[in-house]
């Protein structure tokens, strides 16, 4: 399905944010975890791990917003991470593990998160979905 330009837009802005995201979850950024809230990991496998994740999901949001055009898959999983992610951080949060910093340097994730949820909704999207099938 073709992108508006707002999305383009939100597409390419996540796609920033996830790679500058990427480098911050590198075992040996552990400034740059301190500065936005994020514990420290336990091994560096993991954070590696999270930080590949996250930077080809940066990839995909570049290609993406390249493109113009969308799956409404991986849009939907997009907006369901995003989301989550910046649940977890106010869960943590609430719960005194984590400074308030944390939910705040994430809230990138729920701001673009509520903007793919609602193009997953538009009334054009949907449509095109339908004839899809």
């Amino acid at each position: 399905m073709t992108l508006p330009t707002w999305m383009r837009g939100a597409l390419f802005a996540t796609a920033a944010m996830n790679l500058m995201a990427a480098v911050g979850f590198l075992p040996t950024a552990r400034a740059l975890r301190a500065v936005a809230g994020m514990p420290e990991g336990e091994h560096p496998l993991y954070l590696a791990t999270v930080s590949m994740f996250v930077l080809l999901f940066g990839l995909g949001y570049l290609w993406t917003a390249a493109t113009g055009r969308a799956d409404r898959l991986f849009i939907a999983i997009a907006a369901v991470g995003k989301l989550s992610f910046f649940g977890l951080l106010v869960w943590f949060w609430a719960a005194g593990a984590l400074p308030f910093r944390a939910p705040l340097a994430g809230s990138g994730d729920l701001v673009f998160g509520l903007l793919f949820a609602k193009w997953l909704f538009t009334p054009r999207a949907i449509a095109s979905a339908r004839s899809s099938t």
